[in-house]
This record gives C-alpha cells, sequence and structure tokens, in this order.
C-alpha cells in the first residue's frame, strides 16, 4: 500500500499577494508532484494568512464604500480564501503532475472544521488581522462585539480568537478521495471555523492554526505522516544562546520536554509540535516531518529536517 501523509504548507509556500501565489504555488506544485511521483498518497493543507486578511480588508472595504452591502464575517472570507487558494493549487499541481506524464484528479474541498463554543481561545482573542482602524471605526467594531487592540502610532485592527478544532465536517468525503487514489487539498486556512447548533452549523468569528488542523486531518484519514514545511531547514532550540541547536530526528518523550521547556514561540514552533505529537502519539508506527519545502527531498532521506518518531 502506498505511504499516506498529509502536507501542510506555511505561507511563504504560497506568497501574500496575487502576482506572488501564482508564482509560488509553480514550487510548491514541483515538490508536491515529487511526492506523488515517489508513490506517496498526498493530502494537502495550507496557510492563508495574507490571503484571508487582505479579502476581510476588501470585504469590510467595500461594505463601507456601499450601503446596500454588508461586511463579510470571518467564515465567509476563510471560505473564500480556501476557493481562491486551492484553484491556484489545484491547478499548478494538476499541470506539474500533466507535465510528468501522471494523469491524476486534484481536487480542493471547501472545508468546515467545528470548533469548541466554550474553548478558552474566545475569551482570549490573539490573531490581529485586517486594516488600521480610526479610534471612531474601532469604537463601531466594539459595539458589534468584536475584539480591538491599538498600535501605537499606527491604529486600530481587528483580533479574533483561535480555537483548536474538534473534527472536520467533510472527513467522509476527504476519505472518499483519497480512498480512490486522489490528490485533496483540504482544511486550507485551517478549515473554516463553526460552531455546531444541532443540525445547523454556524460560522464562527475566528481563525484555526493551520498546523493543528493539518494534524486533525492527518488523524482522521489515518494517515501514516505528517509533514510540515515552513521556513527552516531544522528546528532550533536554545535560539541566540551560545547552547543553540538544531533538532534533528527526536522522540515524542524529547518534542513533549522541550514544549514544557517553552523552546517554541506560542504562534510559530508550537502548534506544530502539539499537532505532531497528538499525531504521533494515536497510532504506532507514526511519524513527523518538519523542515522547509526546497529541502523536502533530502529530509525524506533522513539527511535534514527534524523528525518526530
Amino acid at each position: 500500500m502506498k505511504k499516506r501523509v498529509v502536507v501542510a504548507l506555511g505561507h511563504r509556500a504560497l506568497g501574500t499577494t496575487l502576482p506572488e501565489q501564482k508564482e509560488a504555488v509553480k514550487h510548491s506544485a514541483r515538490t508536491i508532484a515529487g511526492l506523488i511521483e515517489a508513490g506517496y498518497q498526498v493530502a494537502i493543507t495550507h496557510s492563508n494568512a495574507p490571503q484571508v486578511g487582505m479579502i476581510h480588508t476588501a470585504m469590510n472595504e467595500f461594505g463601507r464604500a456601499h450601503q446596500d452591502y454588508t461586511a463579510a464575517p470571518m467564515s465567509v472570507c476563510s471560505a473564500m480564501s480556501q476557493g481562491y487558494i486551492g484553484y491556484d493549487l489545484q491547478n499548478g499541481i494538476r499541470e506539474e503532475l500533466l507535465n510528468r506524464g501522471i494523469y491524476r484528479t486534484v481536487s480542493t474541498v471547501l472545508t468546515q472544521v467545528v470548533v469548541d463554543p466554550y474553548d478558552e481561545a474566545f475569551y482570549t482573542p490573539t490573531k490581529v488581522l485586517g486594516r488600521y482602524m480610526t479610534a471612531e471605526e474601532a469604537n463601531e467594531e466594539r459595539k458589534k462585539g468584536n475584539y480591538v487592540v491599538e498600535e501605537p502610532g499606527k491604529g486600530y485592527r481587528r483580533v479574533v480568537s483561535a480555537p483548536n478544532p474538534v473534527s472536520i465536517v467533510e472527513i467522509d468525503a476527504i476519505k472518499a478521495l483519497m480512498d480512490a487514489d486522489q490528490i485533496v487539498i483540504a482544511c486550507g486556512g485551517g478549515g473554516i471555523p463553526v460552531l455546531q447548533q444541532d443540525n445547523h452549523l454556524k460560522g464562527a468569528s475566528a481563525v484555526i492554526e493551520k498546523d493543528l488542523a493539518a494534524g486533525r486531518m492527518a488523524e482522521e484519514i489515518d494517515a501514516d505522516e505528517l509533514i510540515i514545511l515552513t521556513s527552516v531547514e531544522k528546528v532550533k532550540i536554545n535560539i541566540g544562546r551560545p547552547e543553540e541547536e538544531e533538532l534533528g530526528q527526536i522522540t515524542v518523550e524529547q518534542a513533549k520536554e522541550y514544549m514544557d521547556a517553552g523552546h517554541f514561540g506560542k504562534y510559530n514552533m508550537l502548534p506544530k509540535f502539539s499537532a505532531s505529537v497528538a499525531f504521533i502519539e494515536k497510532r504506532e508506527g507514526r511519524g513527523a516531518l518538519i523542515t522547509s519545502f526546497d529541502k523536502l527531498d533530502a529530509a525524506l532521506k533522513g539527511k535534514t529536517g527534524t523528525i518526530i518518531k
């Protein structure tokens, strides 16, 4: 059987503007196509931070300029970002595969992820996004029940929560495509966060950490490995100190020790390690790899990257 992997692409693999994204996707597509050519069964998720911020700003500015239109909620902006990133990514991968003589369908699944309404993250929003606002505009946002933070000398910005993913609504569709040996792009940007109210799904004003969603998807499709592609070849601990060290192959127990010791940034490496450890512990024989996408080939051969077993 083919080895089943979930690949999480960081924002550097996608760029930040429309032209940057089209160019960046070409490189990312080559990396993914290489995995498929090597015999891996691949599901992909990706960051959306610059894109969802751009969409949120654009939709809100449009709503302000045209009184007949309302601002778009975060869940809608997240859905839009999944669509337009998936559009470029699936076409880039399809083209690269065809260039290699590989005929395989690549599909983007618009994915909703259930979050817990009582998640502590809802009481302490942390994710800043969108344009800078005046004090008057910030007060209007507060009246709507939204959180706002001030950046001295710059203005005010919206801040939203980052709850943990609980379950993936479209997981059966993702599994069906994977079982048919197709390439799937899902849970983009961490998924569209939704609250389950009986049979109704209500969009939540939040964003989900992409790496945590990747770990959840890897668990639910019973993947063999979680691959997180980021900006560094290897993860470091004790950064900036004489004892600075690159991490090669480590155990789950070592990963937990480094997490507990506070070596990883809360919004940078910590979600990557949290997702990896949770995924690996659910079934024997699993592994996780954290590296840069240009070093993936070497990392898969054990020559570089941070490998957790």
